[in-house]
């Protein structure tokens, strides 16, 4: 059980109480991001589907229920929540390429990969979870076009030509992009919440059904309330997945109904072992350093350089404190018009890290404070409520330079080169 999971700790309490049968109906896998709650949960809701019962749960196992849980076709698994799977797809589309291309033993595995991680989104676009909203029309033409792609891919077809191959994998990178980026939620709605308790309800004839809840902690008052309310009286043979990267953000009553699974960082090493056993870095990428993150290697296949990300951030951040408007369209443009959210994020975190200094004074750790109370909102405005990123630049000028006047100018005083 839980081969593709890497030194984690929680599988083998996962496993344990697989074997005593005494998994509780609802559980919590948290921990950092790159540490593998994600493909925990779905190799769990393999796990209790199989039928060999000789051996029960082995990743080579050939029964229905597991070819169609790893090729993540299953009927009996839903997968929601907010997660950015644009540079996991990208990553698996080099590595699928580059195996190919060289005819490798693990030209299998990166078929699995790369239908694994592009499905990781579209599954989030099933119409049982978006049944009755008006988007379900919108986005249904992309997600035929993606299913219509993946078909030359399946498990037991031989694989196109390297051009031919390249040109499908081309096109269902740019589709996932539109379908992340224009319809992906980034906080679960209530209505999805609905949906799960009402395909949870249904009699299952195929065993045990999973719901994975992915970033739970980012759902709003009303479905964490209609969640909460599933897990009080939770159906018979569902299992309720959910993941966090920040347990004590989850509602203390939700916490109450579950059971906790905890992930850690991993050391640099046994990431790198990650990267390499997963993608196949060391061959896609002959003769080059690993990574030290798995993060670190995902921001490979960013399409600006984290360090161009970087220089316009600080280049951003200084012109504001020296009480000046800085050139917002070219820093939109330089940083690939924040078309990635990815991207957007990195300048926040950014910018963060180049303010700190003022923590060390008083009148500075009150201007940081605010500071940061403006960071999340400009993030949030972006993220959740899309505002277009060049408009969120600007009302982040207003406000810094408001914060700067408000404390004497000591963002001028701080920063001044």
């Amino acid at each position: 059980m839980f081969e593709n999971v890497l030194h984690q700790s929680a599988t083998d309490l996962l496993s344990d109480d697989i074997a005593k049968n005494s998994l509780p109906p609802s559980i919590l896998l948290a921990g950092p991001a790159g540490s593998g709650k994600l493909t925990t949960a779905l190799e769990l809701a393999r796990i209790l589907s199989c039928t060999n019962s000789s051996a029960k749960g082995a990743w080579n196992c050939t029964c229905q229920a597991c070819s169609k849980h790893k090729a993540m076709v299953s009927q009996s698994m839903l997968l929601c929540g907010p997660s950015s799977r644009t540079l996991e797809i990208s990553a698996a589309k080099a590595t699928l390429l580059s195996q190919n291309a060289n005819a490798t033993s693990h030209v299998e595995a990166s078929r699995y990969l790369y239908l694994r991680a592009v499905r990781k989104l579209t599954l989030r676009f099933s119409p049982i979870l978006w049944e009755g909203e008006d988007k379900l029309s919108k986005f249904s033409p992309i997600l035929q076009s993606i299913d219509e792609n993946l078909e030359y891919l399946e498990p037991g077809r031989t694989l196109p030509s390297g051009e031919e191959l390249g040109k499908i994998l081309d096109e269902v990178e740019k589709l996932t992009s539109k379908l992340e980026s224009t319809y992906l939620y980034q906080s679960l709605p209530v209505s999805q919440i609905r949906n799960i308790s009402s395909w949870a309800h249904l009699s299952s004839t195929s065993g045990k059904k999973v719901v994975i809840i992915e970033n739970a902690e980012k759902m709003a008052d009303s479905p964490r309330n209609a969640l909460l309310k599933i897990l009080e009286e939770p159906p018979a043979d569902v299992l309720f997945v959910l993941t966090t990267e920040q347990r004590g953000a989850i509602l203390p009553t939700i916490l109450s109904r579950v059971r906790t699974y905890t992930f850690f960082d991993r050391t640099k090493e046994h990431q790198q072992e990650v990267i390499n056993r997963v993608f196949h870095y060391d061959s896609v990428y002959r003769g080059k350093t690993v990574p030290d993150s798995i993060n670190d290697f995902l921001q490979i296949y960013l399409p600006v350089h984290p360090a161009t990300i970087k220089n316009n951030a600080v280049a951003f951040f200084k012109t504001v404190a020296q009480g000046h408007v800085p050139d917002i369209p070219a820093i939109v443009s330089s940083c690939g018009n924040f078309e990635i959210k990815a991207l957007f994020k990195l300048f926040m975190e950014d910018l963060i890290s180049f303010q700190a200094p003022l923590a060390s004074s008083a009148q500075g750790a009150s201007a940081s404070a605010m500071l940061m109370d403006t960071f999340r909102k400009i993030y949030s405005d972006v993220i959740l409520y899309r505002q277009k990123p060049a408009s969120a630049l600007e009302e982040l000028t207003r406000e810094i330079l408001h914060i700067n006047r408000m404390h004497g100018g000591i963002l001028r005083e701080t920063f001044n080169e």
